[in-house]
Parts: C-alpha cells; structure tokens; sequence
C-alpha cells in the first residue's frame, strides 16, 4: 500500500513537472510556430545577412566575455571571504552580494548620466559583469561552507601545495555551483535590454526591441529570436556536459572544525584595495549618481502620490511571483536530483528556454496564445505572473537544485524506516534542509521580477505602474531626476531581499 502511494506521488511529481516545463515552452514555440509560417526563403533572407553576423559577434562576446569575468571575481571574491585571514570577512560578503539589489539598466543609468562616454563593447561588458558577478559568487561560496575541511588538510599532508589543492581538491567540488552560476549569467545577458539599451550596444535582444517598436516587424524579429534560442540549447548543452553525473552530497557533516584559514600576510593590503575597488565601481558609481541626481532633481519635487502607487505594484507582483515560482520549480528540481533519467534531464532543460528570450517576445507569445486560447485572462494580473515564472523559473530551478543535492538520500531512507510517511518526511526532514534554497530562491525571482522591464510593459492591466516602467519612462527621455527617485525606491525594496542571500544557511538549520 505505502509503495502504491508512493509511486503515485512519483507520477503526480512527474505530471506538474511536465506541465512546468510544458508552460516554459510556450514561448519557444510561439516562435517555431512563427518561424514555420513564415517560410524558409524569408527565413534564408532575415537570418543570413551581415546584420545578424554583427548581433551574433556582440552577443556571444559579450556573454562569453562577462561569464569568464563573473567567473574569476566570483570564485575568487568567495575564496577571500571564506579561505582566507581576510579583516571585516562579514561586512565583505554583504559588499560582495548588494550588487544584486541594483538592477543593470539602473547600474547603466547611474554610469551613462555621469559618464556619457561609457558605452560600446567595453562600457557594455564592465557594467554587466559589476551587475550579475554576484550570481557567481553566492552559489560558490555556499559550496565553500559545505566542504569538508578535512579533505583539504588530507591533501595537504599528502604533499600537495595550497595552489595544487584547490585545483585538484577545492575547485571539482565547487563545479555544480560555479556552472549553475555562470549559466544564469548567461541566460540573463542573452535576454539583457535595458542595460544594454542605454549603453547602445546592439546585441539580438536590443534589435529584436527596436523591430518591434520602429515597425513591429514580426518575421524579423521573430527570426532573431529563433537565433537566440539555438545559442540558448548550445549553453544547455555545454552546461550539462560540464557539470558531469557525479554525487556532491554526503552523509555525515563531515569535519566539526573550520578550515584553517590561508594567512594573506603582505598581500592583505593590496586585496583588500581590490575588493574596495570592486564594490566602488559595482555600488559606489550608480548609489552616488543617484543621490547626485536626488539632490539636483529635488528642485522639481518627488511625486509621493505616483513613487508610493509604483512601489506597491512592485512589491506585490515580486512577492506573488517569488512564491509562485519556487512552487513550480520544486518538482523539477526534486526529479532532476533523485530521480535522474534523460526524461526528467529534458524536462529541466525546458525550464531554461524561456528566460532566454527577451521578455518583449515572451509578452508577446503569451498575448497570442492568450487571446487565442484563454481570453479571460488577456491583460490580466495572472498573465504577468506566468510571464515571471517563465522568465525566472531557472533563478529558482538551480537554487531548489543545488539544495537537494547537499540532502543525502540515506537521510530520507532512514526515515522511512522509522515510519514517517513520503508526505511526512518531505515536511519534516527535506523542506527544512531546503528552506535556505527556497528563500534564496524566492529572493533572487523577487529581485528581478520588482524591477523587470519589457514584458511589464506590454502584459500589465491598464492603469498599472511599477518603479521599472516609470524610470523607464523617465530615463528614455533623458530626465535622469525625475527617474531618480523610481530607480533609488527600486534599489530600496531590492535591500532586504539581498540581505536573506547574505544569511549563512547553516544556521537555518542549526538547532
């Protein structure tokens, strides 16, 4: 009877992951579909031609550019905080995770109103990597705090050097998460608009914006979205292959002790100059443009009426949409680390294909699919959520993910055997294991749906105004303080979120 059970709740996990990932899809085949009708000589003549040669080389430099960049400041920002003898290690980690209460297309707004000059390629390129480097450095310095320090000190009595035993020991075990980061920063410049936007770099997303909003141009930019998702399957694939089938989780806590940190002696001057380098230009540059542009718009007076309307708008949908998604993408992640299989491996890819779009386009699919099959829920509040899911469901996917994978399987067998129910255990042994992962979660789908852009603008209900669209509104007409106020509100209710990805997650479960 228990096993009955049991494979019942394995089917009913199998159908809402399906249906997750189905609905992640929309937008790809809203695409396909489109890419179908239209035939495969317009196709020939919108694809293969010297403009989407240059989109392509700016998109896959730019991305491949910053992921390298996130990379290195991630992975080595993390074993600062966490391996070595660095003063105010704390304060850092705290530094080091802001950057995410500061969207990109306001990190842009606060570097081109002060410094007009920054644009092109490199503009581009610094400004994002300062933005989403901390996807990079939360996942991996959580896999720090989960190591054993023991294997660390072993491989050190056996000979190797400090250097020899993070390459061989520290850096396959940190793998899961460095890759879970750098494919979320991919994602997020492949569907990149307003930070880019206002850089004037033209990568596919600005140019899929700009065919929309000069002529609604459907074939062309439908054709350049159907690009963007084969460079999406291609970072899928690559990710997946990278990130192997071994098992990162163990049963014991491992080592009680904490690692003995490495002393950095001389070099604590200069690293600690670097690190308040790295914060000035990711915080230090847009916070002082703001207040810069605070003090010089006050003269013009805050609308309180229209800033306190938007930042509830925001704030509510953020909220919705946070618990919504790591709701959706709990199935999927549980089948993606304890029952592994090409079904279930499909499945999880799915959910990545919709962030990747722009969220011009994902707006778009829903809107067509909506008035076509659902109307009821045209410009409703309802669809806006469903386009936040779609496009941030990955946020909560390699979050949830890489939760379970730290939960050894044996602690769930043991208690089966003491007579706890599937249900049971899934309550009182595995969701508490997982909470920091779900808030994390939760707080990073929160972060981006407050201050999401393009598809806001087209799917939300008459009469709706959040923080981004109206600094959007502001900014494009080149009135940096009378957008100031949105985008320091935005920043503002960003902060509390940020701070929960600070928390140390052992100590959610400690007690």
């Amino acid at each position: 009877m228990a096993r009955a059970r049991w494979q019942a709740g394995i089917v009913v996990l199998r159908l809402s992951a399906a249906v997750v990932g189905l609905l992640a899809l929309v937008p790809l085949g809203f695409v396909v579909a489109y890419t179908i009708s239209t035939g495969w000589g317009e196709v020939e003549r919108l694809v293969f031609r010297l403009r989407t040669v240059e989109l392509l080389w700016n998109t896959i430099r730019l991305v491949g550019g910053s992921v390298l960049l996130c990379a290195m400041i991630g992975v080595g920002a993390a074993w600062l905080v966490e391996r070595t003898t660095l003063p105010g290690r704390k304060v850092w980690h705290v530094l080091l995770v802001a950057p995410l209460a500061v969207p990109a297309f306001v990190n842009s707004y606060g570097w081109v109103s002060v410094l007009p000059e920054a644009s092109g390629y490199l503009g581009a390129l610094l400004i994002v990597t300062l933005s989403y480097f901390p996807l990079v450095y939360l996942p991996v310095v959580a896999a720090f705090r989960g190591l054993d320090p023991a294997l660390e000190e072993s491989a050190r009595t056996l000979g190797l050097g400090p250097a020899a035993t993070f390459w061989r020991i520290v850096l396959p075990q940190l793998r899961p998460a460095l890759l879970g980061g750098c494919l979320l920063v991919a994602l997020h410049l492949l569907a990149e608009f307003g930070a880019l936007q206002m850089l004037r770099f033209p990568t596919f997303t600005t140019a899929i914006y700009d065919q929309f909003q000069s002529s609604y141009n459907g074939p062309a930019a439908n054709m350049l979205a159907g690009v963007l998702v084969l460079l999406c399957l291609l970072l899928l694939l690559g990710e997946l292959r990278l990130r192997g089938r071994a098992r990162h989780a163990r049963v014991g806590a491992g080592s009680a002790r904490r690692v003995t940190p490495t002393s950095l002696r001389g070099g604590t001057a200069p690293v600690l100059l670097a690190l308040a380098v790295l914060v000035g230009l990711a915080l230090g540059v847009p916070v002082g443009s703001l207040v810069f542009w605070l003090v010089t718009g006050a003269s013009t007076g805050v609308p309180v009426s229209d800033l306190s309307s938007a930042a509830a708008a925001s704030l509510g949908l953020g909220g919705v949409a946070g618990v919504v998604t790591v709701v959706v993408a709990i199935p999927v992640a549980w089948l993606a680390v304890r029952h592994r299989g090409w079904w279930v491996t499909l499945v999880e890819r799915c959910t990545y294909f919709g962030s990747t779009l722009p969220g011009i386009v994902v707006a778009l699919a829903l809107v067509t699919v909506s008035i076509r099959m659902v109307p009821a829920i045209y410009q409703t509040t309802a669809l806006l959520i469903v386009a936040y899911t779609i496009l941030f469901l990955p946020r909560a996917v390699v979050n949830v993910r890489s939760a379970l994978a730290q939960v050894p399987p044996e602690l769930e067998d043991v208690a089966h055997g003491l007579g706890l129910s599937r249900l049971a255990t899934l309550r009182r042994v595995t969701l508490p294991l997982i909470a920091p992962g779900l808030g994390a979660g939760a707080a990073l789908v929160f972060i981006a749906a407050a201050t999401e852009l393009t598809a806001t603008l087209l799917l939300s209900p008459i009469g709706t105004r959040t923080l981004a669209t109206e600094f959007w509104s502001y900014s494009s007409s080149v009135e940096y303080g009378a957008a100031a106020p949105y985008a320091a509100v935005m920043v503002l209710l960003s902060v509390p979120a940020t701070y929960l990805l600070t928390r140390d997650p052992r100590r959610a479960t400690e007690g």
